[in-house]
């Protein structure tokens, strides 16, 4: 994203800093018109819907708060962003986009992703139908008329038939520490950073939080920085990326290009959307020999494959998990030299259970830490108090001076997304409040009181837990079915029954509960958020079952209210 920096802000912080008074009054931007769809973002998951309604006939806009395509990978452009799926299952099923286009690596960065999305706009026209620097304030539906009335922040209201939320899945978090206004050197938002590069040489650094983009600016500066500081909460149980260039000659022979059909096919098949899945046995079904050969095998592949391609049971057996744990801790600790950085970066004992918060993948992470000027402060017990104008003081007193500083926080995650959005139910209510207390979804596509309004890689669905596009291809296309449905029975709307997704909600909680998820604050049990719910996020039965579940419910659409 552009600067576009309020003066009376240090960094943005809301996507209404994003948003644009349009001189233009035509197209997507039109003033008092009517849509058969409004899709709300244009990530993998708003494009999907937008083409694959407008190839049905549907007159379809999309409302983008930011300034291209892209979605995450539009306002992730901070040091060393890049996806943790690899190449060949993260992106579009479409054949005439993927018969032309050729991955530079196996794991693309960001700005591999905008050339992705530009060159996806060049084969199906997408930023035509794109309104964009358009931020959505509020909605609401008319009962009488079977129409959502759509609020932006530069004023416009626009009515559509059906409203289709197609966010990324979390809210930007910051905490709110004090004097961060006060900080004379310069300080961003891992999701809300400026669309340039921040010089960092021979500077005094900081990264406050280890998550995935933690991870990856500490491991962008570290190598440049005159000095780096990483503030870690609770270590991030990294796994290795193993990247590497592609070549034109390894992706374009015929041979391999007919793979891609399968390719899309098997992503839907496994667990969490991938082109490999869990073996079917459990952990002590094998000897040890057995298991340690499954775990190197998966080790030396890399990417998720230590956590989503070994035994079946890890995520519900504590031993096992133990045992993969200290296979993991082994294989970190190894690379790390000093003794105190060691046990802060990979404990012998285990922070929580392994793979019970989505892991990060790393390139050279832990090496890093050996490096002089790059240090780790543990926050647990001994948290941020304050920024001053020079740096940044402890709750003990201490006080350490920076230049630039990463907030890489994470998000409110995805209840958030959907819950800035001023959306009101036909009760009179707000979803930001109906939510304080929990989600509420049908079949994590719907939400009862709010009719013709779908969402995708939000709330109860796989999201979290899947391959952003392979999700995003299994729910788009029940959505734009449904929308199909709903024109063919004549029906002013559809609206989720109450009751059914309070059966909803109780088998997502049930299935957690028999696993090890529940057992640790993760995001796939609403993050850290002060005051926020702890509750399962999202649907972990595995993007198949899903899949065959949510299609019995649209064959005979029980659940929902069907009105004429």
């Amino acid at each position: 994203m552009g600067d576009n920096v309020p003066r009376a802000k240090k960094f943005n912080t809301e996507l209404t800093d994003y948003s644009v008074a349009h001189e233009e009054s035509s197209g997507p931007y039109a003033r008092n018109v009517e849509y058969d769809a409004i899709v709300v973002g244009a990530g993998f998951a708003g494009i999907f819907m937008l083409k694959t309604l407008r190839d049905r006939g549907y007159r379809t806009v999309i409302f983008e708060a930011g300034n291209d395509l892209g979605g995450t990978w539009r306002w992730n452009c901070y040091p060393g962003a890049m996806v943790d799926s690899e190449a060949t299952e993260y992106q579009f099923s479409w054949p005439e986009v993927w018969e032309s286009w050729t991955w530079p690596s196996n794991y693309p960065n960001y700005e591999d992703l905008r050339a992705y999305f530009d060159h996806v706009d060049a084969v199906v026209g997408v930023k035509k139908d794109c309104a964009f620097n358009t931020v959505v304030v509020g909605a609401s539906f008319d009962t009488a008329e079977g129409k959502w009335t759509v609020r932006t922040e530069d004023g416009r209201r626009t009515k559509t038939k059906f409203l289709v939320l197609a966010m990324k899945s979390s809210r930007r978090y910051i905490p709110d520490w004090p004097g961060m206004d006060k900080f004379q050197g310069e300080v961003h938002h891992s999701s809300f950073w400026p669309d340039r590069e921040i010089p960092v040489a021979g500077k005094r650094c900081a990264v406050i939080g280890t998550g995935a983009s933690g991870v990856q600016i500490a491991q962008a500066w570290g190598l440049s920085a005159g000095s780096l500081t990483v503030f870690q909460r609770t270590p991030n149980l990294a796994l290795p990326m193993r990247r590497r260039a592609l070549t034109a000659e390894e992706q374009c022979p015929r041979d391999k290009r007919r793979r891609y059909p399968d390719v899309f096919t098997l992503r839907e098949r496994t667990f969490a959307g991938f082109v490999y899945d869990w073996t079917e046995r459990n952990t002590f079904d094998d000897a040890p020999a057995a298991r340690r050969a499954l775990w190197e095998e998966a080790w030396r592949a890399g990417g998720f494959r230590p956590w989503l391609a070994v035994h079946k049971d890890l995520l519900f057996d504590a031993r096992a998990n133990r045992e993969v744990y200290d296979f993991w801790a082994a294989k970190a600790r190894a690379r790390i030299d000093d003794p105190r950085k060691r046990d802060l970066l990979a404990p012998e004992e285990p922070p929580h259970f392994f793979g019970i918060k989505r892991p990060c993948l790393e390139l050279g992470y832990y090496e890093l830490f050996n490096r002089d000027g790059v240090d780790v402060v543990d926050i647990r017990d001994n948290a941020i108090k304050e920024f001053t104008e020079t740096g940044i003081r402890m709750q003990d007193g201490a006080h350490r001076e920076f230049d630039v500083i990463a907030v890489a926080t994470g998000f409110d995650v995805v209840t958030g997304v959907m819950t800035q959005l001023g959306l009101e139910s036909i009760h009179g209510t707000a979803l930001s409040d109906e939510w304080r207390p929990g989600a509420t979804t049908y079949l994590g596509l719907t939400v009862p009181g709010y009719p013709n309004m779908f969402h995708l890689y939000g709330a109860h669905g796989p999201t979290l837990l899947a391959n952003g596009p392979s999700a995003v291809e299994v729910q788009g296309r029940w959505i734009a079915d449904c929308i199909d449905k709903v024109r063919r029975g004549g029906w002013r709307y559809v609206d989720a029954r109450p009751e059914a997704a309070r059966a909803w909600k109780d088998r997502i909680v049930a299935f957690a509960d028999t696993t090890l998820v529940p057992t640790a604050r993760s995001t796939f049990m609403g993050g850290s958020i002060p005051g926020k719910v702890k509750e399962p996020m999202c649907f972990m039965e595995g993007l198949p079952a899903y899949a065959g579940v949510v299609r019995r419910a649209l064959d005979s659409m029980e659940g929902f209210d069907l009105v004429k």
